[in-house]
């Protein structure tokens, strides 16, 4: 906790929490308050912030970020407003300045407690709760594979009853544990597929078992961590050769992909610097066909179709033929399975083709990606 006092009033700045993230350079006033933010673990990166202010309400307050030229993706904050909420249930935007290296946002305060963000926090409580309310459904297992290195736990959810006539799909998310808005859409993912009303995910749980791991790295997620594990490894560069030693998460979900085999394969994350959604593929791959080809194309059609959420104009440029990088989960699992793999990108921003001034890309609208993406993976369930 920072704290500084006087006759007019008192400031705390609070990131002892879940999640919290931030180092205080100065706080003399409430019109200049100066923050950094702090290197994940062993690690060059640093992204993610998360800090609690406690201050006196309807007072004009200017938060300066500083040295954010050396951060992990500078171009980033190009565009970007800081999100805040007041009850950790609503989080807004509130509209902020980019210099190159300073990040500069001013607000009046309603209330006496005003949470700060870099994206709505995913939490290892409301994690927990994901995974149980889950669990309470019948056609619901869950099941811990094992122990991260801060000793949490790496929990699978197992929808469907497995049969050899069914499709294996596999979804994972949160590799970087920054990206809440990853978790976010694996609970509107699980609120439609677990709907037994809802025939989409019924008419998917005919054909499919899905295997959900709904944050692989919640050691990162606690620790305040953007993009890697407890001992500062970024898990998306170890799926060739991962260890119980330096990626658990990793190790142990990748043991038990090869025990049920992939038919389909989605990896959720976000990005900082594009402001639009959208998939990339495994286009450089050795083993890339026309068949992955024709099933890259028919989702991302049938995506197209469903919600204007999607966009395929802008993203990553696509790896030249036999060039992908194998060490990345979505290109090991398409090479390994020979399957239909995409990483699912939304941002950290907006997205730019559907803007919304108030919110930007926002926890609701991760959820309803996540409930579109299902009935997009409907669309290419029987070829895959």
């Amino acid at each position: 906790m920072y704290c500084i006092a006087s006759e007019i009033t008192t400031m705390k700045i609070f990131s002892n929490f879940d999640g919290g993230n931030i180092n205080v350079v100065k706080a003399d006033s409430p019109e200049d308050i100066q923050l950094t933010i702090p290197n994940d673990n062993q690690s060059e990166y640093y992204q993610w912030f998360h800090f609690r202010l406690e201050t006196q309400a309807q007072e004009e307050h200017t938060v300066k970020l500083l040295n954010l030229a050396k951060s992990a993706y500078p171009e980033g904050w190009q565009g970007y407003d800081v999100v805040a909420s007041y009850d950790r249930d609503e989080w807004f935007r509130i509209p902020a300045e980019f210099d190159g290296d300073t990040l500069t946002f001013r607000f009046f305060p309603e209330q006496g407690s005003m949470y700060f963000a870099y994206f709505a926090p995913y939490t290892y409580d409301r994690h927990q709760d994901l995974l149980h309310q889950a669990q309470v459904n019948f056609n619901c297992q869950l099941e811990t594979l094992g122990s991260t290195l801060d000793n949490n736990d790496m929990s699978l959810l197992t929808i469907g009853e497995p049969a050899d006539d069914k499709k294996k799909v596999w979804v994972i998310a949160r590799q970087h544990p920054g990206e809440t808005m990853a978790e976010w859409f694996i609970e509107g993912l699980l609120q439609r597929l677990l709907d037994e009303t809802d025939t989409v995910g019924r008419a998917l749980l005919d054909k499919a078992v899905f295997y959900i791991v709904p944050n692989m790295n919640p050691d990162g997620g606690i620790r305040g961590h953007l993009r890697t594990n407890a001992a500062g490894v970024n898990l998306n560069r170890e799926w060739q050769t991962p260890s119980m030693e330096k990626s658990p998460e990793v190790f142990l979900v990748r043991e038990r992909m090869l025990e049920t085999g992939i038919d389909m394969f989605l990896d959720i994350h976000g990005d900082e610097a594009i402001p639009y959604n959208f998939v990339a593929g495994s286009e450089g791959i050795p083993s890339y066909d026309e068949r992955h080809a024709n099933l890259e194309n028919k989702f991302k059609q049938a995506l197209h179709t469903i919600t204007p959420e999607f966009q395929d104009e802008y993203g990553y440029d696509k790896d030249k033929p036999g060039k992908a990088n194998l060490t990345v989960c979505s290109n090991w699992v398409a090479e390994q399975f020979k399957c239909l793999s995409y990483t699912v990108e939304m941002p950290f921003k907006d997205h730019n083709a559907q803007p919304d001034a108030l919110y930007g890309w926002s926890p609701e609208r991760s959820l309803a990606f996540g409930h579109d993406m299902l009935a997009a993976t409907l669309a290419v369930i029987d070829d895959v």
